[in-house]
């Protein structure tokens, strides 16, 4: 009786998830280092963003919606607060959270920093013909709410 061998294992290079990563890191690193040369961290610009498209929002608000801890949201707050870019206002209705906003000096540093999220989007997507670039996003929306992926990437 032969002993059935498994078959070996696929190349690294055939994983979908290895070129994924190859490429995400790439992009990251690039929007990283984009971002620390106008002296703002990833996690920074998306705290901004999100507080642009939700004025006075709660903290817990921003916690969700970066998926982050309590300590790691205070601690981001207190960042942009030191940087001017961000302010704590009064807390809720009932007098438990506080509320979070832009400063005008936030407000008027996102558009900047939008355009190097852009420029690194164009550096690294560019290349693809409008089709592909609008298929590979739409597959990569589709992975994210198939698998529940609600949490913006702060890393």
């Amino acid at each position: 009786m032969s002993v059935a061998t498994a078959p070996p294992p696929a190349d690294l290079e055939d994983h979908l998830g290895f070129w994924l990563r190859r490429v995400s890191n790439h992009v990251s690193q690039g929007f990283q280092q984009r971002l620390a040369a106008e002296g703002v961290s990833v996690a920074e610009w998306v705290a901004l963003r999100t507080l642009l498209a939700r004025p006075g929002c709660r903290q817990g608000d921003l916690i969700e919606a970066l998926g982050i801890t309590k300590g790691a949201a205070s601690k981001l707050v207190t960042r942009l607060e030191g940087k001017g870019l961000a302010e704590r206002l009064a807390p809720d209705a009932a007098g438990r959270e506080q509320r979070l906003a832009l400063t005008a000096a936030g407000r008027a540093r996102v558009p900047a920093l939008a355009a190097q999220a852009d420029a690194n989007d164009a550096r690294f997507f560019g290349h693809l013909p409008d089709a592909e670039r609008a298929a590979l996003l739409a597959t990569l929306q589709a992975l994210a709410a198939h698998h529940g992926m609600a949490t913006l990437p702060t890393e």
